[in-house]
């Protein structure tokens, strides 16, 4: 640390105004929502760093807010009891910075609320710095959360708020650098802008891609070590269209209430006995629910039915699988016992349509995360869902593709695909990684957030996740362009005829409470679980329930080391809610 710059002080004062809601769930939406219903907020602060060699130095490089915030959501003007600023500290992700505000705060009816902001500073559209570094994705809390654990609190509301050009040239008309006497500090506003513009450099900057490592294994594949006290066995079983799939049992104790888990496309039943963190069939157990199932269904990375040309789609998996697999459940368990799901992605869609496609019954309650009855995607999602599949078929020749062809000997297709998919996500090291944000939704990266994965985890992504045949796509690219909703593939078929054409027509009819589950940050399905639960509620009101997770994203709401005390709470609570001693 220069000992020029130790006790220089930096100053300078923000208003950042637009709009939020107590109804929405998505930042957008919350600002919309707010913007109709003239819920305004404007947020007041002065930022204070009190020692620019110790900003400068610590990784964090945090400041203090003081202000006020000004809502009439919340009863006017809230002042600020404490708060704390970051700018741009290193993340999780090689190529993305956070200015990072959060501030303690009372309302005039003297309720506690907390304002957590993030500006995501991320190269991933063109000249897009301006609108990174001036937008603030907002959640306001009940009561003083710790900042550290923001999905364990209760969200009031939820909008954005932004830094207009004049209000930015007030900025800089405002900023200032003073000694320890309190004179003008010209080389602390050198110092502080070149700290600044560095940051910018290293987000918005050329800069080649890394070079991927070959991670050393931890834990062997399809491995069970995550679980224990519990006695495992493997069941295998037959599909009515001649498949070979698996259950697996993971019992403890007797209980009248068993739980089935379901995971999602290119993924498989590891993903809920992962050693590395308290994961979901552990807690289950733990928890009372002394025999928890998992399914690996045709979709799993575990079977070799994803590495071929096929014409299976999620009506397959619908009207096949899932009746199958709870047949078999039955054979072990008895007619009597309760059965839960919990199913992710395609396992939720599939679920959701087997239960509304009348395929399945005697379920007493289900949680399905990311995706149910309605898809929504990205934008970025939809062109490649139009293009990808006719591309791979009469272009590039491929029949499916996989996270794992960056490390594959020799030169394919695939393995240039995978070249291009660094190129263009240099925010981590690994081509399992990059792949998978090409394969599925829209970000950098889309899968997760970073900061949610244990980085033994992150190494795992080639174990934890295989190929997909290209035809899935074809059927989410139909039920984003029908409407949003899930409906039948080939409605002419006479081999589905038992299934409804649009699976949403006897949402009336079927009484098993759903909980949905969505990543706040989801960039796969983006918000098709609220556009269900809004859909649903207008059907059948108050019969489900949504729960949307602060700082999560698609996969990581099982896969991310806090899962166990930022997730698991609010599924256990509705499983009880639906159990009985």
């Amino acid at each position: 640390m220069s000992s020029e710059l130790q006790g220089v002080q930096i100053h300078f004062a923000e208003v950042m105004k637009g709009y939020v809601s107590a109804e929405a769930t998505t930042f957008e939406d919350g600002y919309s929502d707010g913007q109709a219903a003239g819920h305004a907020l404007a947020l007041h602060v002065s930022v204070g760093i009190g020692d620019l060699g110790a900003f400068l130095d610590k990784p964090e490089h945090a400041g203090t807010l003081s202000g006020h915030v000004d809502c009439p959501l919340f009863g006017g003007v809230c002042p600020v009891q404490s708060g704390t600023f970051r700018l741009m500290p290193d993340t999780a992700d090689r190529d993305r910075k956070v200015m990072y505000y959060q501030v303690y705060c009372t309302t005039p009816r003297g309720e506690a609320i907390t304002f957590v902001g993030n500006k995501q500073v991320q190269h991933d559209a063109p000249l897009d710095a301006w609108k990174d570094t001036t937008t603030l994705f907002v959640n306001i809390y009940r009561g003083h959360v710790d900042p550290a654990q923001p999905a364990q609190g209760s969200v009031w509301a939820t909008g954005i708020v932004s830094l207009g050009l004049l209000d930015f040239m007030q900025v800089l008309r405002g900023l200032r650098a003073t000694d320890r006497d309190g004179s003008t500090s010209a080389h602390g506003l050198l110092a502080f802008g070149r700290f600044f513009a560095g940051k910018l450099w290293d987000v918005y900057g050329p800069h080649l891609p890394p070079a991927p490592r070959q991670p050393s294994r931890v834990y062997a594949k399809f491995t069970t070590e995550g679980v224990s006290g519990a006695d495992i066995s493997v069941h295998p079983f037959l599909t009515a269209d001649g498949l070979r799939l698996e259950l697996t049992r993971f019992a403890r104790k007797p209980c009248d209430d068993v739980v089935l888990v379901v995971h999602g496309l290119t993924s498989s039943s590891d993903m809920f006995i992962m050693p590395e963190h308290r994961n979901l069939v552990q807690t289950l157990l733990d928890e009372g629910y002394g025999e928890v199932w998992t399914l690996d269904y045709r979709g799993s990375c575990r079977f070799p039915y994803n590495l071929a040309r096929s014409s299976y789609t999620f009506d397959d998996i619908a009207l096949f699988d899932h009746p199958a697999a709870l047949h078999e459940l039955r054979r072990h368990i008895g007619p009597q016992r309760r059965i839960h799901v919990i199913a992710h992605c395609v396992g939720a869609l599939t679920m959701a349509m087997s239960l509304f496609g009348k395929t399945i019954e005697g379920i007493t309650s289900v949680i399905l995360n990311s995706v149910a009855l309605t898809l929504y995607v990205p934008k970025w999602s939809q062109y490649k869902l139009g293009l990808g599949p006719w591309a791979s078929d009469y272009l590039l020749g491929i029949e499916y593709y996989n996270p794992g062809w960056r490390r594959e000997r020799g030169l394919s297709i695939g393995k240039l695909l995978a070249l291009g998919a660094g190129l263009v996500h240099q925010e981590c090291d690994s081509p399992e990684c990059h792949m998978l944000s090409f394969m599925w939704g829209s970000g950098r990266p889309a899968l997760f957030n970073h900061a949610n994965l244990l980085p033994v985890t992150h190494d795992r992504l080639g174990d934890l996740f295989g190929g997909v045949s290209v035809h899935y796509y074809r059927h989410v690219h139909k039920m984003v362009t029908s409407g949003h909703r899930a409906v039948k593939f080939d409605p002419g078929n006479p081999r589905y005829a038992v299934l409804p054409d649009d699976y949403t027509a006897s949402a009336a009819e079927i009484d098993t409470p759903i909980l949905f589950v969505q990543g706040q940050d989801n960039r796969v399905f983006a918000d098709s679980n609220i556009h269900c639960h809004e859909m649903l509620e207008k059907i059948v009101p108050g019969r489900h329930r949504l729960h949307v997770v602060p700082g999560y994203g698609h996969q990581d709401i099982f896969m991310g080391k806090d899962v166990a005390t930022d997730v698991f709470p609010h599924l256990l609570s509705f499983l009880r809610e639906h159990s009985h001693d």
